[in-house]
């Protein structure tokens, strides 16, 4: 998919149940620089609305996000 943003780091979180993803990603997202996007894949349903409200209060952007056969994936620009 052309409209899929390319990302600075990925971060698997398959098989964790929520909160893992979110701290691991909020881990992740401590490492990288300032509008680095990093990419989280999520089998969680949970995740969907965690990451979505992280994203609004943290101030980051959820740029896109994806659900495919209980696999979810957003890309994450950091504030």
């Amino acid at each position: 998919m052309s409209d899929t943003p390319t990302c600075d780091a990925e971060l698997d979180a398959s098989g964790l149940n929520c909160p893992l993803p979110l701290l691991k990603a909020k881990m992740e997202l401590n490492r990288l620089a300032s509008g680095a996007v990093l990419k989280v894949i999520a089998t969680d349903s949970g995740s969907q609305r965690d990451f979505r409200t992280f994203a609004q209060l943290a101030g980051h952007t959820l740029l896109r996000e994806t659900a495919e056969a209980g696999v979810y994936t957003y890309w994450l620009r950091k504030a």
